[in-house]
């Protein structure tokens, strides 16, 4: 038993070295949503504090996005996100992606899919209280309708 705890312990410890890229890619804002939306102060506050942490090249890592295999799932997570919305580089998207963008955020806020409750269950202060939920509700309704 005290055998295999150490070896455990050596893996866990040796897979440390395994370190993830916590690099955010320059940010341009003339291709950001909220640039390019001319979205007020109050919406861009919310999508930043919410939204930007998974969605964005402004990505700011949590401490336990240092241990390994955790680090693995959060970046995993993270590139995932933007693999579905990038708000940094939403000038990069044509018309049509950018009508299903706006759609799509209409729809995963309406029916309360975002954020992710995996994320809000470390990170509950970005949790979107019932008036930013419809604060943005309304925002994405003027950007359909333009």
């Amino acid at each position: 038993m005290k055998k295999k705890i150490l070896i455990a312990l050596a893996i866990l410890l040796a897979i440390q070295l395994f370190r993830i890229d916590k690099t955010n890619k320059p940010i341009n804002k003339n291709l950001d949503y909220v640039s390019l939306t001319y979205a007020p102060k109050n919406i861009e506050k919310i999508l930043e504090k919410s939204c930007y942490n998974c969605h964005s090249n402004q990505t700011i890592y949590p401490w336990y996005a240092n241990v390994a295999p955790i680090s693995w799932l959060v970046k995993s997570h993270i590139n995932e996100g933007k693999k579905f919305l990038n708000f940094s580089e939403y000038g990069l998207y044509n018309v049509y992606q950018k009508d299903h963008i706006n759609k799509g955020l209409y729809e995963v806020i309406k029916n309360g899919r975002m954020p992710l409750s995996s994320y809000l269950f470390l990170h509950q202060e970005d949790n979107l209280s019932k008036e930013q939920r419809q604060e943005l509700l309304n925002w994405f309704s003027i950007i359909l309708n333009q």
